[in-house]
């Protein structure tokens, strides 16, 4: 979002300008030739914004990389908050399910890898120490 409201207030004035021209064109000349030069303009600034494209992909990547950090971080903050109530079963197929009122987690014994469920979204996440600590606290609630 920095980098549209930084790329407005930094070329507001072709924009501007542009709409003005536009409307100039409209208002002025006939049919045919009206709509050549409209999208002529239009053309124009198309091509203009594709230069920023590399940016524009680039602010992209970084949002995305942002909110799946944040969404982790939310995940493991709600896992340290309610490991008291975790609740651990071991399933038919030999995997494990550990869950909460917020967040479900579910993995295969050796496994480095476990799928987690933390707000209808269901994401892949590595085996580090807190969840290792999760999954012994949920163990220890069941009894085993």
């Amino acid at each position: 979002m920095d980098f549209v409201t930084a790329f407005l207030s930094e070329r507001w004035y072709v924009l501007v300008g542009a709409l003005i021209v536009l409307f100039l064109v409209i208002k002025v000349v006939k049919t045919v030739i009206k709509w050549v030069l409209v999208l002529a303009i239009l053309a124009g600034l198309i091509w203009y914004g594709a230069s920023y494209k590399d940016q524009l992909l680039e602010l992209g990547t970084t949002v995305g990389a942002k909110v799946a950090a944040e969404v982790k971080n939310q995940t493991v903050k709600a896992i340290t908050d309610e490991v008291k109530e975790a609740k651990y079963s071991q399933n038919a197929d030999g995997s494990y399910t550990v869950s909460t009122r917020s967040v479900k987690l579910e993995g295969k014994p050796g496994s480095s890898d476990v799928q987690v469920t933390f707000m209808n979204q269901t994401f892949t996440m590595k085996l580090d120490d807190v969840l290792k600590e999760f999954i012994d606290q949920a163990k220890k609630n069941a009894g085993q």
